[in-house]
């Protein structure tokens, strides 16, 4: 494909809570085994963009760590490779990324030192399918200086937090407004970009030299009545990670056997980091229904409508109800969880009782597991 692809992982989101203090958003584990970076990435590899640079920032240790091999989304060196940026310290700037134009600027050698002439940029955080091959064709078919994909979401959908947008019949965006206080419309922007790439390069520098830092801000929204900016419409499931209640509610989808089939049963494949772990095991005396149970877990109890991800331990006489059970959680005996999400490595004594009465709780038990 004629396209390098940035992916921008850095930043932070307080209303994932205290989801996000040991881990960046885009690293966040869905469906059981997977990170929420790996869809973006599985995205890329399947469009054949063999060049990407993933640009981290916020609490990146374990985003880096899954990210230390480019072997698992088939991204060859010899074809370009897969890059991790993380801000450094030059003698000409101490700054860390003030935004994700600013991101792009202090990476923008990973542009110049390139030859394809297109950028294809995208969140980690948003949980889809999508070839960007046929996003180009569109691009260029319109003869656009920048795409955007956007969706269509329900009338009774929040769109607020999103950036909206309003395009006429030759699908030209006219409208461009970032998390408005009260929408016009219920078109959003995915998050997903396609650039000329010299075209990139000119306007990211004039943003650095104007002293901006935001792609969407100070150069989507302005530049809308200058450039000719067009909106790519995606039919298929979209997600974006941005709250408690979104990670809760896109994990319940995959409980659903059609987002299941969709992601996992059908071409192209999702990829992710293998761990070798043996199978579940299931002990007598456990019932589990509608569930996700990862590799490596060990079920005695009660298990309904939840995702229990790796290495996980639920004890005899347990019931997890409606939640989600993060990576290597102990459970004690006799415990019940419902409506509740358990951050990972936690020990949950016996005898516990948590629900979420008003709303999605997160749970946050660091007991000793292993006593002398």
């Amino acid at each position: 494909m004629r396209a390098i692809g940035i992916i921008l992982a850095g930043g932070n989101n307080r209303r994932m809570k205290e989801l996000s203090q040991k881990r960046a958003i885009c690293a966040m584990p869905v469906a059981g085994s997977y990170r929420s970076i790996d869809f973006t990435l599985s995205n890329m590899s399947n469009s054949h963009i063999q060049k990407v640079a993933v640009l981290t920032q916020y609490n990146a240790r374990s985003l880096n760590e899954h990210l230390n091999s480019s072997k698992w989304w088939d991204f060859g060196r010899k074809q370009g490779g897969l890059e991790v940026r993380t801000p450094v310290v030059t003698a000409s700037n101490s700054n860390w990324y003030r935004g994700t134009a600013d991101a792009i600027y202090q990476n923008i050698n990973f542009l110049k030192n390139s030859h394809e002439p297109y950028v294809v940029i995208a969140s980690g955080d948003c949980i889809y399918k999508m070839d960007f091959g046929k996003v180009l064709e569109y691009h260029i078919d319109k003869k656009a200086d920048i795409t955007v994909v956007c969706k269509d979401m329900s009338p009774n959908e929040a769109v607020e937090r999103y950036g909206t947008v309003r395009m006429n019949e030759e699908g030209v965006i006219e409208e461009f407004e970032e998390k408005p206080i009260q929408a016009k419309s219920h078109t959003i922007s995915c998050g997903i970009y396609v650039i000329r790439r010299r075209l990139l390069i000119e306007l990211i520098e004039k943003c650095a030299e104007e002293g901006n830092y935001d792609f969407v801000r100070d150069i989507l929204v302005r530049y809308k009545g200058v450039k000719r900016i067009v909106g790519y419409k995606m039919e298929s499931y979209w997600r974006n990670i941005a709250s408690v209640e979104d990670y809760f509610a896109t994990n319940m989808d995959f409980l659903r056997p059609e987002v299941r089939k969709y992601f996992f049963k059908e071409y192209p494949d999702i990829y992710s980091k293998v761990d070798d772990l043996p199978p579940a095991k299931y002990n007598v005396g456990s019932n589990v229904r509608n569930s996700l149970v990862t590799s490596g877990c060990i079920i005695n109890g009660t298990v309904e409508n939840s995702v229990i991800f790796k290495k996980s331990y639920v004890g005899n006489n347990c019931v997890i109800k409606n939640s989600i059970i993060l990576n290597d959680v102990y459970i004690g005996d006799n415990s019940y969880i419902e409506n509740c999400i358990v951050e990972s490595h936690g020990t949950i004594k016996a005898d516990s009782r948590f629900v979420g009465d008003e709303g999605i709780a997160i749970i946050l038990e660091k007991n000793e597991r292993y006593m002398i």
